[in-house]
């Protein structure tokens, strides 16, 4: 009497190193009979033991993607676990019916949500996978030539816009350190090193030439006391001393003249004469 193969037996074949459906729906129905406690753990532990070796080949579907296989086991064995505690027997489906695409897409989301270097849309995700199998197909079929955008367009049936946006995110998949070594680079020259910065003196540059009009436009005594108190750094008393004035008509003198220069800078109102600053 011949017997007819069933969906679960086909993939059986495929993991031959499982539990059969009789084996594991047992366990399950045991599970469901007990409440939460330290057999229901047991009993929950043992099934992920048995089709462990199922969730590990499913995740080397997915090596040579640029990421570690040992995340992707890890990944793989979460996804176990998670198929593990959403499967419903009394559904009528065979577990592995419902693990296999559990674990799958358990896998493809790591993918999605943490390989990139950065957050890049749903969308534009795939379609960087659409263009990347078709630049690999059109590759393979014109002697390793790159594909052009058109070629790539007609292949794919999408739109110019979405091939280039495609062909971008294929780039941006993964980001360098700065710290690398530069491509094609014979010496230490880091990407770091090519990055430019703001010279940190261009602001001081600028100050001076803003309020150069107005320090010229100072009566002698004023550029005097400025001098002696920012670039000299000395102290009101000691100005005071050396032009026989007091420390509080310093302190006036550079509170004025600081602010007439303020002012001319900031375009709040027309020059005041030399003489309106001298007390």
């Amino acid at each position: 009497m011949s017997t007819a193969v069933t969906a679960p037996s086909r993939r059986r074949r495929a993991f031959p190193d499982t539990p059969d459906a009789a084996e594991t729906n047992a366990v399950f129905a045991r599970m469901a009979e007990l409440p939460e406690g330290l057999e229901k753990r047991r009993l929950r532990d043992e099934l992920t033991r048995s089709w462990l070796p199922m969730a590990v080949r499913l995740a080397l579907r997915f090596r040579d993607r640029g990421e570690s296989m040992d995340d992707l086991k890890q990944v793989a064995a979460l996804g176990l676990v998670k198929a593990i505690s959403g499967y419903r027997p009394e559904r009528g489906s065979a577990f592995e019916s419902y693990a296999i695409p559990t674990i799958v897409g358990e896998v493809k989301r790591h993918f999605r949500d943490c390989t990139w270097g950065v957050h890049v849309p749903r969308r534009v995700q795939e379609l960087r996978n659409t263009v990347r199998l078709a630049v690999r197909e059109l590759a393979a079929a014109s002697d390793s030539r790159f594909p052009t955008v058109p070629e790539i367009a007609e292949r794919t049936r999408l739109s110019t816009e979405d091939v280039i946006l495609g062909l971008e995110a294929i780039e941006s998949y993964k980001t360098l350190s700065l710290d690398a070594e530069r491509p094609g680079a014979d010496d230490d020259f880091a990407l770091r090193d090519s990055i430019g910065f703001t010279e940190p003196q261009y602001e001081l540059v600028l100050a001076r030439e803003t309020v150069r009009d107005g320090l010229r436009g100072l009566p002698e005594r004023e550029r005097r006391i400025l001098y002696m108190r920012f670039f000299c750094d000395m102290t009101q008393s000691r100005i005071g001393e050396e032009l026989g004035l007091s420390q509080m008509h310093v302190c006036r003198l550079i509170k004025r003249t600081c602010a007439r220069i303020r002012e001319q800078a900031d375009g709040a109102g027309p020059e005041a004469p030399a003489s309106s600053v001298a007390a």
